[in-house]
């Protein structure tokens, strides 16, 4: 009688490569003010010329952004910056919110 023989491998451990946490490109978050049917028009230009310290005309500029295309971006920086820019914005009545830049 002959016998077969099975010879079965243990499967072996698999090291899995060390991969370091991949680095994003630091790009920079922009702040989005959208417009709104309560802040006039006088008060927005004022919020963009306190906050940031815009011209008037930049300012302004701005602010027709907002009321004639709905949005403008008026800022950008690292994440913490934009989430500050965004909290003083709402703290003066804007609609504002921040996403990171394309």
């Amino acid at each position: 009688m002959t016998s077969l023989r099975t010879t079965t491998t243990r499967p072996g451990r698999v090291q899995r490569p060390h991969v370091d946490e991949v680095d994003e490109p630091d790009l920079p978050w922009i702040v989005i003010v959208w417009n709104d049917p309560i802040n006039l028009m006088g008060y927005v230009t004022w919020v963009f010329m306190r906050l940031f310290g815009y011209p008037r005309e930049k300012a302004e500029r701005l602010m027709w952004d907002v009321h004639t295309k709905g949005r403008a971006v008026v800022s950008s920086g690292p994440r913490e910056k934009a989430e500050s820019d965004v909290a003083r914005l709402h703290a003066h009545g804007l609609w504002a919110t921040l996403q990171r830049d394309a």
